[in-house]
């Protein structure tokens, strides 16, 4: 059976509303995913999974607490995404992991 979350995506100074189609146990990261593959491809995001929870690339904040975005679970409800207030913002959802002195 099909949910619907709305998924409120802090885009700069901007909030932007979506409405992601999910079903039981889908992450956040998959209702990042078709938001960008169905809505728009415009969407910055970071993930580079090869296994859940094991590069720390997805950390957003959701509700306000910093979580995974791999781990996170979609709830039919309002959810509020923004980057990591710790870090320097690229853009939406995408901040900076490593000080530039610290990049290969």
């Amino acid at each position: 059976m099909s949910l619907m979350a709305a998924l409120v995506i802090r885009r700069g100074e901007a909030w932007q509303r979506f409405e992601v189609e999910f079903e039981r146990g889908q992450s956040v990261l998959d209702g990042l995913h078709r938001i960008r593959a169905e809505q728009d491809p415009t969407l910055a995001f970071r993930y580079s999974c090869i296994n859940a929870n094991a590069c720390k690339e997805c950390m957003i904040e959701l509700d306000g607490k910093v979580v995974y975005a791999c781990t996170a679970r979609l709830e039919p409800r309002e959810m509020r995404l923004q980057p990591l207030s710790n870090k320097a913002l690229l853009r939406d959802l995408a901040t900076e992991i490593a000080p530039p002195d610290e990049r290969l």
